[in-house]
C-alpha cells in the first residue's frame, strides 16, 4: 500500500510540474489581437459592387447530374461585357460551359491557376432580397452566389482586367479556371484539368475557394483570420437498408426496419466509431491561433504537447467545425419507410453523408461504418466516394508565397493553415499540381457563412477591393 501511495504522490507531482510548465509557457506567450478589418466603403468598392451585382443577377443555378452548358451562355456573354480586355487579350477555351483562360507570361516554369466556380446552388425559401436581384443595400451585395463564389470569380477577372489596362505582362503564365458543375461535383473541372494535361501544363500553384478571411474561426478566438485550406476531406454518400416481411401496423413485430435504423443511428451518435487525431496541419492551426485566444484556450492551444488529447475530446463543445477537422464524420440526412401510417415497411432506408479524414481514409472509414451497420442487420451501399486529397506542405515555398501575398494585401491579418471539411473543384488538380491552396480573399462573417447554401446570401462589398488586390499581387509576384 505504501508503494502504491508513493506512486500516486509521484504521479500527482509530475502532473503538477507539467501544469506549471504549461502555465508559465502561456504567461510568457505574448498576447495578440487580430485588428484587421476591411477599409471603410469607397467609390472603388461601390463600383465593384455594381459589377458583382450584375454577375449575381445572371442565374447560373446547377442541378445534380444535369449537364446544361447552354444555361451558362448568358453568363459568359456578361463576362465579355464586364471584362472586355480579358476576352480580347487572353486565350479563351470553352469546354462544355467550363472556362479556361491563358495569359502568357515572361516565364513558363511556375504557372499559376486562379480558379473559382460559376455555378450556384438552387435558391429556395423566403429571402429578404430576391435571390437573383443582386440588390445593393446595407453595405452588401445580396443574392445567390455573392459569397459562393462569384465574389472570387469577379476578383480575379477584375484583377486581370486592370493589369491589362496598365500594360502588364505577368512574370509567369497565368490561367483562370471556372467550372459550371462544382456544386454537384460534376465533370466540369476534370475536363479543364484534362485540357491542361493535354497541353503539358503542370501548375506550380493552384488557388481555389474553400478557406477565406474568417471572422472568429473558433469560438473564443475573436477577429478576422486568413484561413488557408491545405487539404480537403474525402466524402461519400451512403445508404443503409433494413428489410423485413412487412405486415399490418396493428400487430407490430419487434425489430422492424425503422426500429433497427433508429437503433443504428443512436449507436453511432452515442458511441462514435471514428478515431480523433490531430494532423500536423490542424496542430499548426491551433498553435497559430493560440496567441489570439482567450486565456483558457491560449493555455490549451499553446501547449498541445500536454493538452492535445484533451482538446480532441473537448473540441465538439468548442466548435463543430474544429471537431470535423479531427475525425471522419457521418451526418444522417435522408430516411424513407412505408407509404402508409398503418403499414409496416418491408424495406426502410437511411441516407448519410460521410467525410473522411487522413488517418482513417475512405476504405477504413467505410469498413468501420459497414461493420457497425451489420450489427443491426443493415446493408450498406456507397455512392460517389472520393478519398482525402493530398496535403500542401505548410512549410513549403508555395504556401509561404501565398502567406506573403496575404500579408502584403491585408496588413495585420493573421494567417493560419486550415482543413477544408467540404469539397471543392481543387481536388481535381492534385494529379498535376503539388501545391493547392483553398483561399477566397473576402471576409466571411457569421452572416455570410450562414448564407452559403442557405437564405439571404450576401457579401459586404467593402472587402471587394482587397479581393482584387490579392489576385493582382499573386499575379505580379508570380515566379518569386
Amino acid at each position: 500500500m505504501k508503494f502504491i501511495g508513493m506512486l500516486i504522490l509521484i504521479l500527482l507531482a509530475v502532473i503538477a510540474v507539467l501544469l506549471l510548465i504549461a502555465l508559465v509557457r502561456t504567461l510568457l506567450m505574448p498576447s495578440k489581437v487580430s485588428g484587421y478589418k476591411a477599409p471603410a466603403e469607397t467609390r472603388r468598392a461601390r463600383e465593384y459592387a455594381k459589377t458583382l451585382s450584375r454577375m449575381v443577377q445572371c442565374d447560373t443555378t446547377s442541378y445534380d447530374s444535369v449537364r446544361d452548358p447552354q444555361r451558362f451562355e448568358a453568363f459568359h456573354k456578361l463576362l465579355e461585357q464586364l471584362f472586355p480586355l480579358v476576352h480580347m487579350q487572353l486565350e479563351k477555351t470553352d469546354i462544355d460551359g467550363n472556362l479556361l483562360y491563358y495569359w502568357r507570361g515572361v516565364d513558363h516554369d511556375k504557372p499559376i491557376v486562379l480558379m473559382s466556380h460559376q455555378d450556384v446552388v438552387p435558391a429556395e425559401g423566403e429571402w429578404l432580397h430576391k435571390p437573383f436581384s443582386g440588390d445593393i443595400a446595407d453595405g452588401k451585395v445580396w443574392g445567390r452566389g455573392t459569397s459562393d463564389t462569384k465574389c472570387s470569380v469577379f476578383g480575379f477577372f477584375q484583377a486581370v482586367e486592370e493589369l491589362l489596362a496598365e500594360g502588364v505582362i505577368p512574370p509567369q503564365d497565368i490561367y483562370l479556371s471556372s467550372s459550371c458543375t462544382e456544386e454537384w461535383a460534376g465533370d466540369g473541372c476534370p475536363k479543364i484539368v484534362a485540357e491542361l494535361t493535354r497541353r503539358g501544363v503542370k501548375p506550380y500553384l493552384v488557388c481555389d475557394e474553400g478557406g477565406g478571411i474568417i471572422t472568429e474561426p473558433v469560438g473564443g478566438v475573436p477577429g478576422n483570420f486568413a484561413m488557408v485550406g491545405v487539404f480537403e476531406k474525402g466524402k461519400a454518400g451512403v445508404r443503409f437498408t433494413a428489410k423485413s416481411t412487412g405486415g399490418h401496423a396493428s400487430a407490430p413485430k419487434k425489430g422492424s426496419p425503422i426500429a433497427r435504423l433508429a437503433a443504428f443511428v443512436n449507436s453511432v451518435e452515442k458511441h462514435d466509431p471514428f478515431a480523433r487525431k490531430m494532423s500536423p496541419e490542424v496542430r499548426s492551426m491551433f498553435e497559430q491561433l493560440a496567441p489570439y485566444a482567450s486565456f483558457p484556450l491560449k493555455l490549451v492551444f499553446g501547449n498541445l504537447w500536454l493538452f492535445g488529447p484533451l482538446l480532441a475530446i473537448a473540441m465538439p463543445a468548442i466548435s463543430s467545425q474544429g471537431a470535423a477537422m479531427l475525425k471522419t464524420t457521418i451526418a444522417f440526412t435522408m430516411q424513407s419507410g412505408s407509404d402508409a401510417y398503418n403499414v409496416m415497411p418491408q424495406e426502410a432506408t437511411l441516407g448519410a453523408n460521410m467525410r473522411f479524414i487522413p488517418h482513417q481514409g475512405k476504405d477504413e472509414s467505410l469498413a468501420i461504418i459497414r461493420k457497425r451497420a451489420e450489427q443491426y442487420g443493415l446493408t450498406t451501399e456507397v455512392f460517389h466516394a472520393v478519398d482525402v486529397s493530398k496535403a500542401t506542405d505548410i512549410h513549403g515555398e508555395a504556401f509561404q508565397f501565398v502567406t506573403d501575398r496575404i500579408k502584403e494585401t491585408f496588413p495585420g491579418l493573421p494567417v493560419s493553415p486550415y482543413v477544408m471539411t467540404g469539397a471543392t473543384d481543387a481536388r481535381f488538380y492534385q494529379d498535376i499540381c503539388d501545391n493547392i491552396v483553398r483561399f477566397a480573399p473576402v471576409i466571411y462573417g457569421p452572416e455570410q457563412l450562414a448564407g452559403m447554401h442557405g437564405l439571404n446570401e450576401n457579401i459586404e462589398y467593402n472587402c471587394l477591393p482587397g479581393c482584387v488586390d490579392f489576385y493582382k499581387n499573386m499575379i505580379l509576384k508570380s515566379g518569386k
